[in-house]
């Protein structure tokens, strides 16, 4: 097979398999919050159904099996195969499990069943992504998390979107079980790569160690990054968490909410999540940087005065679109670097350490925000947010130098 088309195959595949796990989440976390809010679920209420993804904190601990030691022929791409398919598998059962009768009423299930879902793709996504380090070359790696970045929004579309209409027009069932097929053929594509695999990396079995923490976070740039990474979604990711409830609440109906923010948004997030990727190769890491969480501050500030404006219709679509371009931009940039953040041998601990930190800011700034939310408001609540990415901004100003020597290193 042609180098050209293998890799253009492997970034399909991992492309789909990243949309397929971030499908059922999206849906739990992002799509849901519309049906609870019209079942009376309270902002703090929907704020605290986000703890259900706890798991995702404690990725660095999942990794500890995945990247487990051996041998040195173990240390190769095909060490992640296997992890990747089984968890897929289970994942798959498990959507179909949920999908069995309707669950809003029975609010603890729900939450545990969530907790269950969030476990299982926050472990599949550490040996499905260290394989995605171990067999693309490192000039790929932009485009990879260009690529998983657009397949994140594309599953905005998927779960945010599409599974909220089937949901409305077939019930409850329909949606869990289309995703579970989604998993189940990502799991055939990783059997049809089968021997095929193999790293691009020839450093990376003799540099295998298991996983060791002190080494990543001894990497000259690494407490700057690490504070990005905690800090330069959060808050954007947190507008878009409440985008759909504050379209809902400020009359717009919900097929308009799941159209306008699920396919719409995560249309235009997906477009600039690519696009990311073609521009921080043009202008470089240490322009692109200050730019995106510039852009994520001024999509805050547009959408907050859409609210505190009263804007028309019009006003409220082009903010939500402005945040979804952001929010893009900031995730396509983020999962880019932390590649080049995770060190040859170690692979899989140290995408689990930065994949921990990055949700840890995602899971607990919306339930802030939740809290906020129920005592200011939207528009003062979207002008914290602002305020708050302001200093990111100024963090990223200060710390962009740095973090361009890590990844041309």
């Amino acid at each position: 097979m042609k180098a050209a088309l293998r890799i253009t195959l492997l970034h399909a595949l991992f492309g789909w398999l990243n949309l397929s796990l971030t499908a059922p989440s999206i849906y739990l976390w992002l799509g849901l919050p519309l049906i609870m809010r019209q079942h009376g679920w309270s902002g703090m209420d929907i704020g605290l159904f986000q703890l259900a993804g706890l798991p995702a904190l404690f990725k660095f601990a999942l990794a500890l099996p995945v990247e487990r030691r051996r041998g040195a022929a173990d240390a190769s791409a095909q060490r992640y195969r296997p992890w990747a398919i089984a968890l897929c598998l289970l994942l798959a059962v498990l959507m179909l499990l949920m999908g069995r009768r309707e669950l809003l009423g029975s609010r603890n299930e729900l939450f545990a069943l969530a907790c269950a879902v969030a476990l299982l793709t926050t472990w599949a996504d550490i040996p499905v992504n260290a394989l995605a380090i171990r067999v693309l070359p490192e000039a790929q790696r932009l485009r990879a998390g260009g690529i998983r970045s657009a397949a994140l929004s594309l599953g905005a579309i998927v779960g945010g979107g599409i599974m909220l209409l089937l949901q409305t027009r077939w019930g409850w069932r329909a949606p869990f079980w289309l995703m579970a097929a989604g998993i189940g053929m990502g799991a055939a594509g990783l059997l049809l790569l089968g021997k095929t695999a193999h790293t691009a990396h020839a450093s990376d079995a003799a540099a295998h160690r298991g996983a060791d923490w002190r080494g990543y976070f001894a990497q000259p740039a690494a407490p700057r990054w690490n504070a990005l990474l905690l800090l330069c979604f959060p808050f954007i990711g947190s507008a878009w968490f409440y985008l759909k409830p504050l379209l809902l609440d400020h009359g717009f109906a919900a097929q308009q909410v799941a159209l306008i923010a699920g396919v719409g948004g995560g249309s235009v997030a997906a477009l600039a999540s690519l696009l990311a990727v073609r521009v921080t190769r043009r202008i470089g890491v240490a322009k692109a940087l200050p730019a995106v969480t510039l852009l994520s501050l001024l999509a805050l500030l547009a959408l907050a005065l859409a609210v505190l404006l009263r804007a028309p219709p019009a006003g409220f679509i082009a903010a939500a679109l402005l945040v979804a371009l952001a929010m893009g931009a900031a995730a396509s940039l983020a999962f880019g670097l932390m590649m080049y953040f995770a060190r040859p041998g170690h692979s899989a601990a140290d995408y689990g350490m930065q994949a921990s930190l990055f949700a840890a800011g995602r899971m607990l700034v919306p339930l802030a925000a939740g809290a906020l939310l129920d005592q200011i408001g939207y528009g003062s609540m979207l002008l914290a947010l602002a305020v708050a990415m302001a200093g990111v901004t100024v963090l990223a100003f200060d710390s962009r130098a740095l973090i361009a020597r890590q990844a041309a290193s």
